[in-house]
């Protein structure tokens, strides 16, 4: 073969392969345009987690997050709302760009297209299925107590596919963010014995952990046998608030109600120490008898400052506490015949009992610190706290906070003698049915006093036939005498 025929053969060759590809790129189809797809249904799954993946604030693409394993919130219900489809054609340029202005709270005005109302089941998953392409506007309507809503949010099906960018996502996911919110109430009265002595309630509220806090709110209505003496506000983690600055104080009298409201500084002083508590501390004092129950109330977001206690997006309701005060009622009798009341016993009470024996530390309540039997033989001492109640709970004798009295006869009934010891008893109830019979006996046992071997009319006798007796002599000696003279 000579040069030149090679040449000839490397150009056929060229041609045909040239020809060759041109007829296999004719033969391909055309690669399809990145569009959304107007008749393609999507759907939007919505994951429930007290913390949503990456934690407070994270953000979401629209993708499945594999691998997730956070404690997952079942039960909470949601409103899918497709908005205005007519603005948001999201088939058309025109309906994306609509969006920039697009806020939530424009949103819930609607109109709306399709809806649907989706709950979590226990794997804190739902989803909502066969949505038309469109803006949806999704709603948190119905949630466990003890959680904060999520915030009211918009979500588009579809999104651009943020793996391959030159493709749609129709089947979106979505990690809403979620606050588990707390709020106990405790109270401190094991030191509190008499009407009048302070009593300590303490609230601790957790902190929404959110990028923005719209409200917080705490509310105390005291029950009407408690006085109000003060309170302060902190958080558990030592970070100063400043009271005008990073929240209000206010307490309404008539309704006996402390409440604290934080500024707009004050809650981002709360996001930013989301792990710590809200800890608000009130004094009081008891002013009278009774089982007093009370409750605080959280309210964790702007929100909820409009909603019954209860009711869906509501605040949060503290267990109940509870402080116990009540009475001790006691009857004189005569240890001879106990149908005989004693009148004018009178006794001092102590808290313990050797305070008791040596007479000092008597209790006063209400000013005064004797009590005195009446005409019935009874006395009720009012304003004790229970002995078996104490910090908010049942103690037993020998327990921290248990607490029994002692009472002391100061002053005898007339005819009757002191008691030798003190008496125990204890509180636990309101009533003044009389709760320990306690007896007298008479003066010197009921025993008559001697004097020098007998008694006083013994002496009387004595002296009489003494009299006589002596009378008697003399007249025999007067006649002696005569008898002789004579």
């Amino acid at each position: 073969m000579t040069r030149s025929t090679s040449r000839r053969s490397w150009r056929i060759l060229g041609a045909l392969a040239a020809a060759a590809a041109l007829g296999f790129a004719a033969a391909a189809p055309a690669a399809a345009a990145p569009l959304p797809d107007a008749d393609q249904l999507g759907s939007l799954t919505i994951h429930k987690f007290e913390t949503p993946p990456g934690g407070p604030g994270a953000e979401g693409d629209g993708t499945l997050i594999p691998g997730f394993t956070g404690t997952p919130v079942p039960g909470v219900e949601f409103t899918v709302q497709q908005v205005d489809p007519a603005t948001y054609d999201l088939t058309t340029n025109a309906g994306w760009q609509a969006l920039t202005n697009l806020t939530p709270a424009i949103a819930a005005a609607g109109p709306f297209g399709q809806e649907a109302t989706v709950t979590t089941g226990a794997d804190g998953v739902a989803t909502a299925a066969d949505l038309p392409l469109g803006v949806y506007l999704v709603t948190e309507t119905s949630w466990p107590a003890g959680f904060v809503p999520a915030v009211p949010f918009l979500v588009t099906i579809p999104l651009t596919d943020p793996v391959n960018l030159d493709d749609w996502l129709y089947d979106v996911h979505v990690y809403p963010k979620n606050a588990a919110t707390e709020v106990t109430k405790t109270v401190e009265d094991s030191d509190a014995y008499v009407l009048g002595d302070a009593v300590t309630w303490t609230i601790r509220g957790s902190i929404p952990q959110v990028d923005v806090i719209d409200g917080y709110r705490i509310t105390d209505q005291l029950d009407d046998k408690l006085q109000y003496d003060g309170s302060t506000v902190e958080l558990s983690n030592g970070v100063a608030l400043t009271e005008g600055t990073d929240y209000t104080r206010t307490f309404d009298a008539a309704t006996n109600t402390l409440t604290i409201d934080f500024t707009e500084a004050g809650r981002a002083v709360l996001v930013d120490n989301s792990d710590a508590q809200v800890v608000v501390t009130l004094e009081t004092t008891v002013t009278a008898v009774g089982e007093i129950t009370n409750t605080a109330v959280l309210y964790p977001n702007e929100g909820s400052f409009d909603i019954e206690p209860g009711e869906p997006g509501g605040p949060i309701v503290t267990p109940e506490e509870e402080t116990k005060w009540g009475n001790v009622s006691i009857r004189k009798t005569d240890a001879r015949d106990t149908s005989v009341n004693l009148e004018g016993a009178v006794f001092s009470v102590y808290l313990t009992e050797q305070d008791a024996r040596d007479g000092v530390n008597a209790i006063t309540i209400g000013g005064t610190d004797t009590w005195t039997t009446d005409g019935s033989g009874e006395l009720t001492i009012s304003g004790l706290r229970y002995s078996g109640w104490a910090d908010g709970a049942a103690v037993a004798p020998g327990d921290p906070g248990y607490q029994s009295y002692w009472l002391v006869e100061v002053t005898a009934p007339t005819g009757y003698e002191l008691l030798a010891e003190p008496v125990e008893v204890i509180v636990d109830g309101t009533d003044t049915v009389v709760d320990y019979t306690i007896e007298n006996s008479p003066h010197n046992g009921g025993f008559t006093l001697p004097l020098t071997g007998g008694t006083l009319a013994e002496w009387f006798l004595y002296g009489a036939g003494a009299a006589l007796l002596g009378g008697a002599a003399l007249l025999m000696a007067r006649r002696a005498k005569r008898s002789s003279v004579q």
